[in-house]
């Protein structure tokens, strides 16, 4: 299909990946592969540990594990293709499939943002209403917080798609990126971009700002509560159950922040794809491993569904 001005409408995409050069492809594919084995392994653990022990069926675990469940989904949608693209010759995507990339992205990335929000929101209560955490966070509540974050990712994901793909694309279709992101795509764009300007600015400024400023709002109550604690001991408790939940809302939220509060034309290739490993790889991996490893329940449980699978040999 063709413009009036003889420029040819693109109807599907090349993706560059991180090299053309055949050997490191090979060792892109392995490193990428050992890292989706272990963010799947590490993940889909931690929710079976969850799930197998008792002591683990709380609030602050039931968020837990549905973070490793969106990990184990939001990963998918980035990896599987990579690992693809590592040993094919051709790496064409169609409009279709870029589309299809672009809303799974947007729905568990934005859903991840309320979903850490609600995390914040556990934090707050356990550590500033200890006496009343079991009344004031059912099940219930907790099971409409986890919806809830799935729903407004689900509505951020059209938004953002339909914004992107209500323009039109020409020229060059090559796209010097790992995955269909956002930020190159516009760049090939035949129209004008200033509307999709405004409306990702909006969008991208009420989900992250208004999620952040919920996290920020919530840690001030709980430093303002540690800090009427009167020990040592119990200062560093309280904090040692906040402290996984700050790096992993430090991880993604600063690599969200890092790759869409820049206008399109500051955007360079080799600065994205370092930028989008963060959260597309790095922090589905490392979320496991963040939430157990100085985790004392997490570890016992771990030790005693090991016993257990030890006896039965």
């Amino acid at each position: 299909m063709e413009m009036n001005d003889n420029r040819t409408l693109v109807t599907s995409f090349v993706l560059v990946g991180f090299t053309a050069d055949p050997s490191l492809r090979i060792v892109f594919f392995v490193l990428f592969l050992v890292s989706y084995t272990l963010t799947l392994t590490g993940n889909i653990g931690l929710m079976a540990l969850i799930y197998l022990d008792s002591r683990l069926h709380t609030p602050m675990y039931f968020f837990v594990g549905s973070l490793a469940f969106m990990d184990v989904w939001y990963s998918s949608v980035y990896t599987p293709r990579i690992l693809s693209d590592c040993i094919s010759k051709t790496k064409v995507m169609s409009i279709a499939g870029c589309a299809a990339q672009i809303f799974f992205s947007c729905c568990f990335a934005y859903g991840e943002c309320f979903l850490l929000a609600a995390m914040a929101y556990d934090r707050y209560v356990a550590i500033c209403n200890p006496l009343l955490y079991a009344t004031a966070m059912p099940r219930k509540l907790c099971i409409q917080l986890v919806v809830g974050s799935y729903v407004a990712g689900f509505a951020n994901a059209v938004i953002h798609t339909g914004n992107i793909f209500r323009l039109r694309f020409c020229g060059n279709n090559v796209i010097d990126h790992y995955w269909c992101d956002a930020p190159p795509l516009v760049k090939m764009a035949c129209d004008d971009t200033r509307v999709y300007e405004i409306i990702m600015i909006t969008a991208v400024g009420c989900t992250v700002l208004s999620t952040t400023v919920l996290i920020v709002g919530f840690y001030i109550g709980i430093v303002a509560a540690i800090m009427r604690i009167r020990s040592a001991t119990g200062r560093g408790k309280a904090f040692s159950t906040c402290s996984a939940h700050l790096v992993s809302v430090s991880l993604f939220y600063g690599s969200l922040l890092l790759m869409y509060s820049r206008p399109s034309s500051m955007h360079t290739p080799d600065w994205d794809k370092a930028n989008a490993l963060f959260y597309t790889v790095v922090n589905p991996l490392v979320n496991p491993m963040i939430y157990s490893l100085r985790n004392k329940d997490v570890k016992t449980a771990f030790k005693k569904v090991l016993g257990r699978l030890i006896t039965h040999k």
